[in-house]
């Protein structure tokens, strides 16, 4: 029953990542969840851009510069 119960834990323990990078251990990923969302929600109202608020359309823009194929010249 030991026996079992080590080898358990082990492949258990060696399964678990502790890398920063990973989309789990991390706050990151929340918060690329929740930025998501609000892009989702401001592509809707972008048809109608005068329904936008001063800060969706900050982020509209912001979202539309990071997918654009332009180079950026303010470097």
């Amino acid at each position: 029953m030991r026996l079992i119960l080590s080898l358990f834990l082990l492949l258990f323990l060696n399964n678990c990542s502790f890398n920063k990078n990973s989309q789990y251990w991390t706050k990151d990923s929340i918060n690329k969840k929740e930025e998501k969302k609000k892009i989702s929600k401001i592509l809707k109202k972008s048809k109608d851009i005068t329904s936008m608020t001063l800060e969706e359309y900050k982020i509209y823009i912001e979202h539309y510069k990071k997918k654009s194929n332009y180079p950026d010249i303010s470097k």
